[in-house]
């Protein structure tokens, strides 16, 4: 059973959508749409959920900032013409069509080289850049994960599998008892300090499958500046590079 209801905090309106289903807490969520749901058991008055719900209200407000904030700097969808960044380890990179008889996509730095047969063929561009982006995915996370492993190796840890997906709301996950790290691909957009961050933080939880204590004292023995690096995601996520 869910329905629509408002409260009102510091005289502006909250709107939000109770769904009512056998769980023992309150509990509250905003998805980046900036809507507000929260879940309660039905034996809990509607007058002490709208009571619950305001006195999140400052917490609500400011994450509906962000979210607002987030959708503003969002990146459009590519079009696939000369001129349009792209970004690879934190540095931009225009993109460059050329016709060629020869299809080939390349970087040197400055540009992504884009030659194509017909300039004109969106789908054929979005499918080439999107497979050079996978591969340097691949590439580049893997020689990461090569370069970390060895101070994990002393622990018993496996060599994980690595895996690439888009994720709407995490930089990365890792299944200890598969032994797998996923990460995601728009890490390849952030500083290669940042993705050795998420790699090993990902790592870490081999050894701590949670969020503890010890988890984030043995995170910072490994990576003492990692509050700093996380910063540089942070900031990346939220207004683009």
């Amino acid at each position: 059973m869910t329905q629509e209801r408002t409260v009102l905090y510091e005289n502006n309106e909250i709107h939000y959508l109770l769904e009512q289903k056998p769980v023992k807490n309150l509990n509250l969520r905003i998805h980046k749409d900036c809507m507000v749901y929260v879940s309660a058991n039905p034996d809990v008055p509607a007058e002490k959920i709208d009571d619950f719900v305001v006195g999140k209200g400052a917490y609500i407000q400011s994450a509906q900032r962000k979210f607002r904030e987030m959708a503003q700097y969002a990146p459009q969808p590519k079009q696939y013409v000369s001129g349009e960044t792209f970004y690879l380890l934190g540095r931009g990179v225009r993109l460059k069509i050329e016709k060629n008889v020869r299809d080939t996509i390349f970087s040197d730095g400055v540009y992504l080289r884009l030659c194509v047969k017909d300039p004109d063929d969106f789908a054929r561009k979005r499918r080439m850049v999107t497979r050079y982006l996978d591969e340097q995915c691949r590439i580049i996370f893997g020689e990461i994960i090569s370069e970390t492993y060895p101070v994990f190796q002393k622990y018993g840890v496996p060599m994980p599998t690595l895996r690439i997906r888009d994720m709407e709301t995490r930089w990365g996950s890792c299944l200890a008892k598969k032994g797998v790290i996923t990460l995601n691909k728009r890490l390849l957009e952030a500083p290669r300090n940042c993705i050795e961050y998420v790699v090993m933080h990902e790592f870490c939880h081999f050894i701590h499958p949670n969020h503890s204590k010890h988890f984030y004292s043995f995170l910072t023995m490994l990576m003492p500046d990692w509050e700093e690096r996380k910063k540089i995601l942070d900031y990346t996520a939220t207004f683009g590079l």
